[in-house]
């Protein structure tokens, strides 16, 4: 999805932006923005207005619907052309690379730039928008919520989060942030549901993620969505990563969260490493190991009281 929008980048022209940036504010207001509000809101000529509406609808930028009018709202490569463009007018980003992970929230990339960045692009309530609405905090306070604010939020959070936990968590080290679209450290390391693990090595990665886990409590924040798939392990230690959930430590529910992160990893390691693990039970261990992190005394899985 954003390879295909870097490669129309250098077809577009400023006046298509502003037809873009048009359409990004008046769905600050409506999902679908009213052809003839376009001129105010872009600057642009009606007649203009029309010439740029075909070329960005041609590569797909924006999508078009007649309801009660004449509708235009953005699709996902509409946005990531107006963050790339900025990102490549503060000269943060020079091009992109290959796909580093996609999933179903997010799109992950590498960034050609002066030194190995990777760029993300959240896409949180693009696809899943009434979920999204039901389960996040950061879009609570909003009466009217677009996929365009749900992901840029979602964004702006985790960029948030990484800037009050970089270098003292081991976290990705933030770079800079546009919309719902953020550029960061890229890391050599593989995710943990991929790694495979010697088996005397196992309650060994586990002690580390725990330790970080408190490192972040100790910096105000619980992760919130912790598992297998945003921990990466490389021979330097271990990364945590996707923090757009992380909610601070004096959150009505920050001390359920940090169990239920727990939780999941223990059931992760209990299931893949158990020889390893016999001592460890996720059920009665989660909330033991959680308060000694909230404590600050968490030390090693054997010293769990």
């Amino acid at each position: 999805m954003v390879r295909n929008v870097a490669g129309v980048m250098t077809e577009l022209e400023p006046e298509d932006f502003y037809l873009l940036s048009g359409v990004e504010q008046g769905m600050r207001f409506s999902e679908w923005v009213n052809r003839g509000k376009l001129p105010q809101l872009s600057g642009l000529s009606p007649e203009e207005v029309g010439y740029r509406l075909d070329r960005c609808a041609t590569r797909e930028l924006i999508e078009r619907k007649t309801i009660q009018y004449e509708g235009y709202t953005l699709k996902a490569e509409g946005y990531d052309a107006l963050a790339l463009r900025t990102f490549s007018k503060r000269e943060t980003v020079d091009g992109v690379g290959a796909p580093l992970g996609v999933g179903k929230e997010s799109d992950v990339l590498e960034v050609k730039s002066y030194k190995p960045l990777a760029l993300k692009f959240h896409r949180e309530g693009y696809t899943n928008f009434r979920e999204v609405m039901r389960e996040r905090d950061y879009t609570a306070d909003n009466e009217h919520v677009s996929w365009l604010y749900t992901a840029r939020k979602a964004a702006e959070r985790e960029y948030e989060v990484l800037e009050a936990l970089y270098p003292d968590v081991s976290v990705p080290q933030p770079i800079d942030q546009n919309r719902h679209a953020i550029v960061m450290d890229k890391f050599e390391s593989v995710e943990l549901n991929r790694a495979q693990l010697p088996q005397q090595q196992a309650v060994g990665v586990l002690e580390l993620i725990l330790r970080e886990m408190q490192c972040a409590y100790e910096n105000g924040y619980v992760h919130a969505d912790m598992s297998e798939y945003n921990v990466a392990v490389s021979e330097d230690g271990v990364t945590v990563f996707d923090w757009p959930q992380a909610v601070s430590t004096d959150h009505e529910n920050a001390h359920e969260r940090l169990c239920r992160d727990i939780s999941n990893l223990l059931t992760y390691f209990e299931r893949k490493y158990p020889n390893s693990t016999d001592r460890i039970d996720a059920e009665s261990d989660a909330v033991r190991i959680a308060n000694s992190i909230a404590a600050g005394q968490f030390e090693s899985v054997d010293a769990i009281p």
